[in-house]
This record gives structure tokens, C-alpha cells and sequence, in this order.
């Protein structure tokens, strides 16, 4: 059995959100139950309080439309004794004043009042009705909205709130929890996760919420991830050293499986020490994830050849994959064709000085720099130990780091997940 408490505040909350199976939920009330609740509160409702009502006869309407032809107003007419009806009370004076309306609406005012006086010392941190901040004028139309019957009109007019701020701070605490959950994981992310991350993370969590809720309330919040204007970078052209082979590739980054193509290139960091280091990877297009990888102070063919050598070496019997790289003088040395051609390599190049043809390799270095390089102290760091900390990340980035069009796994989830690896 339900108390008569509990059923109020059921009806109350159906009549807030509208939805029978949310508000089932949210009350742990049936929502068989609460339908017959709903349909039995639609009927017409008896009069509890004052005497009970009967349809005036034809002479007491009659007494009415006479006195109306004889110019009294509405206020004589009701306050004439007709048909033995008067609501005027006993006494010369009523006990209370200051209200407008009858007895039963001055009643009802005072009980509203007594309800709103109690707000403050029960529950809220103001002292008084003038001490209270919209936000808690909108708590406490809450609360009484929970344990009376009275329209949301009155309440806001009563406590000189108008609706539209009502709905505002509404709309906002109800969003409390979901937004120090946004802040956390935003926070817990390095701030350098957008809001697609964000929502998976909360729907994991057990959150029921949309992409444009959070990405709303993240811009709310101040949770915008930094991204610093392209400066000019690293270039390896040095001219056309050697013969380019074509583009096999043509901005088509896709894979069907592992080892079938893999881009590369090398970029730079710089420290606030003036010390510069580089690196060079090897991407497997299948699912994103750094084949190999080397990280040097010079830009020189070691680097690039050293990487590419790793990346040969977890090679199959049979596999031949295709490598594309832009037209810098790395990739046109005798020793990078060389190992291309004895790997049975499938080199691919860039057209000159057209880096949307290299796009893929490019995505991954700007996801890398905003992610663990930008916008971070790297005062008094050392080059040894920033190398450490650059291959940490892409440890991480392999191992860790959720992908969306992954499915929100990291490239090695995403190949355990297939049985591509163990």
C-alpha cells in the first residue's frame, strides 16, 4: 500500500516530466498503478470543505436577473441573501485582513504563506524571504509544488520569482550531478578530451544523457579543449633527390585488415630549452595503431630507417604492406629504398607540398601535440626525460586511449577484440 504522501508526489512528478515509464522509474511506483492514479485524478473532483453544491433553482435566478435589470452590481447580487446561501461569515470583522478575495481564497493565502515562512529555517541557507537567491526560491517551489496541490503560478508570484528564472534554475539544478560528473572526467582526461569522449565515458558509467546535453553543459562548464594555432613546422623537402614513386594511396586511408598500409613521417617538438626532438612512426591504417615508432634529437635517415625496420619485423610471412610517406628526403635515401625493397615493401608517395595527401598522419601528430604537448609547463624538463614521457603516451595511446570509430577501445582492445592479437 502507498501512503497518501507518496502518491502526491507520484502524480506531481507524472505531471513534470509527462512520461508514465520515466516517472515509474524515478518513484518505484508501477506505472499501472500510476496511470489508474492519473485516470482517477482526471474525474471531476467532490467538494471536500464549505456546503455541499446544488444547481441554483429558476428563482433564485430570477431574483438575480431583477436585480441586475435594477443596476446592482455582481458583488450585491452575491452577497444577497438568495436561497438561504450567505458567505458572509458571522462577526462584524473578519479575525484576518490584508488579503483580497473571500474567506476560503484569504484561508488559502494564509496557508501559502505559513508554507513559504517555514522554507527558509527548514531547509534552506537563507535567513529570510529577502535573503533567498533565485536558486533557492526555485528549491523551495519544489518542495511545495511535492506537497501541495498548488499551481506553479502562484508559487512563483507568491515568491516574486518569474517563470522563466524558475525553469532556468530548474533546468540547472537538475543538471548538478551531471556536470561535476563532466567536470571529473574532463579534468581526469587532461582537459584535452572532447565531448564525444565525455559522453561515452558517462554513458559507462550508467548516465542517460545526450551528446548535445553534454556538449551544452561542457561549454557551460568551461570545458573547451585548447587548441593552438598551427605553427610553421618541421620540413624534411629537399628537393627531388630521387625518382617519387606515384600515389597508390590517394587520400583512401582505409584498411581491411592489418599490415595492408601504413603511412609515416617525422615531426618536431621543441622545448622551452631551445632542445628539439623528433619523431618518426609508423601508423597501420587498419585501426590506428604506431607500428613502431623512434625518437631522436636529429632529424636524420637513422630516425626514419630505425622506425621503419621495427615496423618490418612484425611482419608476417606473405604480408606486403603499402607504405606512404610525403616527398621528403628521408623517404628518397638509398637506405629507405632499400629496406622497402627488401621487405617487399609498396612505396607511396604525396604529391609536393600537398600535405591533405598525407591527412591521416597529419591527424595523428595534431591529436598527439594537443594531448601530451601543448599548452603544459615543460620548463626545466630535460630532453631524456621528455623521450621517456613521449613514449610513455604512445604506449598509452596503443594500449589505453579510446577511439570512437573503434567503438571506444584502444587500437589493441580493438585487435584483441577481433583476434587479431593476444
Amino acid at each position: 500500500m502507498y501512503s497518501h504522501d507518496s502518491k502526491n508526489k507520484a502524480l506531481i512528478m507524472l505531471r513534470l516530466t509527462g512520461d508514465v515509464e520515466k516517472t515509474a522509474r524515478m518513484s518505484g511506483v508501477p506505472g499501472r498503478t500510476l496511470r489508474r492514479w492519473a485516470a482517477a485524478a482526471a474525474k471531476p473532483r467532490q467538494r471536500s470543505r464549505g456546503a455541499k453544491f446544488e444547481p441554483y433553482g429558476d428563482e433564485v435566478r430570477g431574483k438575480a436577473m431583477e436585480m441586475a435589470r435594477g443596476g446592482a452590481s455582481c458583488r450585491e447580487i452575491a452577497e444577497a441573501r438568495m436561497g438561504g446561501r450567505s458567505k458572509k461569515p458571522e462577526g462584524d470583522e473578519p479575525a484576518y485582513t490584508g488579503f483580497g478575495g473571500g474567506p476560503e481564497e484569504r484561508i488559502r493565502q494564509l496557508e501559502l504563506e505559513n508554507d513559504i515562512l517555514r522554507g527558509p529555517s527548514t531547509f534552506l541557507k537563507a535567513g529570510s524571504l529577502d535573503a533567498m537567491s533565485n536558486m533557492e526560491k526555485t528549491v523551495l517551489i519544489d518542495k511545495l509544488r511535492l506537497e501541495t496541490d498548488r499551481p506553479l503560478r502562484e508559487l512563483t508570484g507568491s515568491l516574486r520569482i518569474s517563470k522563466s528564472s524558475y525553469e532556468y534554475c530548474r533546468a540547472k539544478d537538475r543538471h548538478a550531478q551531471l556536470r561535476a560528473d563532466i567536470r571529473r572526467i574532463f579534468d581526469g582526461a587532461g582537459g584535452r578530451r572532447g565531448y564525444r569522449y565525455v559522453h561515452n565515458e558517462l554513458r559507462e558509467e550508467g548516465a542517460v544523457v545526450s551528446e548535445k546535453v553534454v556538449r551544452r553543459l561542457m561549454a557551460e562548464e568551461g570545458c573547451r579543449v585548447a587548441y593552438l594555432k598551427r605553427r610553421r613546422r618541421y620540413r624534411s623537402y629537399r628537393g627531388e633527390i630521387s625518382d617519387a614513386p606515384p600515389n597508390l594511396v590517394e587520400r583512401d586511408f582505409r584498411a581491411g585488415g592489418p599490415n595492408e598500409l601504413w603511412l609515416t613521417d617525422i615531426t618536431e617538438f621543441k622545448l622551452p630549452s631551445e632542445e628539439k626532438a623528433y619523431l618518426s612512426p609508423v601508423i597501420d591504417c587498419f585501426d590506428g595503431l604506431v607500428v613502431s615508432w623512434r625518437i631522436g634529437r636529429r632529424p636524420n635517415a637513422a630516425l626514419a630507417n630505425g622506425s621503419l625496420e621495427d615496423a618490418c619485423r612484425t611482419l608476417a610471412p606473405g604480408q606486403r604492406p603499402v607504405c606512404h610517406s610525403d616527398r621528403g628526403c628521408h623517404y628518397r635515401w638509398p637506405g629507405w629504398i632499400g629496406i622497402c625493397e627488401g621487405n617487399g615493401l609498396v612505396r607511396s608517395t604525396s604529391r609536393k607540398g600537398c600535405s591533405p595527401d598525407n591527412s591521416a598522419c597529419e591527424g595523428f601528430f595534431g591529436r598527439l601535440k594537443n594531448e601530451f604537448f601543448y599548452h603544459r609547463d615543460w620548463s626545466g624538463v630535460t630532453m631524456e626525460s621528455f623521450m621517456e614521457l613521449l613514449d610513455e603516451y604512445i604506449r598509452f595511446y596503443n594500449e589505453r586511449r579510446k577511439k570512437q570509430s573503434l567503438g571506444w577501445m584502444s587500437p589493441m582492445q580493438y585487435r584483441i577484440s577481433k583476434g587479431l592479437a593476444a
